[in-house]
């Protein structure tokens, strides 16, 4: 409800997997029972744990493990800059490179994509 992201992940010149955010497979959407962020009040950019939904970012690792895709080496574009719980998701994932559109400032990610060694980049609109 409060923002329109996709993810996908190519290698090779060949698209892996795709994935946006929303509730998991088979549940009912925040428009059909409500955004608990909302209701709670609570901010853009924390507390990313207290949602029904998952990241674009969570849902093309997850599509790329259902399907038995390995995705170690590959490079995610994001319209989105990735929260610090999907990074630490990208990094163990073997993800190397990231572009992204646009995205909140998120300095604990920044840290620990330079720690790991990820290439990040923004892209112009």
């Amino acid at each position: 409800m409060r923002r329109s992201v996709g993810a996908v992940l190519v290698k090779n010149k060949r698209i892996l997997a795709t994935g946006y955010n929303g509730a998991p497979a088979g549940l009912r959407h925040c428009e059909e029972v409500g955004c608990l962020r909302e209701n709670s009040s609570i901010p853009s950019g924390v507390r990313h744990e207290l949602c029904r939904g998952l990241h674009a970012e969570q849902n093309v690792i997850i599509q790329a493990a259902y399907h038995g895709i390995s995705i170690q080496g590959s490079t995610l574009y994001c319209t989105n800059k990735p929260c610090v719980i999907c990074s630490k998701m990208i990094i163990n994932a073997g993800i190397e490179t990231i572009f992204y559109e646009e995205g909140y400032d998120d300095p604990l990610s920044d840290q620990m994509f330079l720690e790991a060694g990820l290439t990040v980049e923004r892209l112009n609109p």
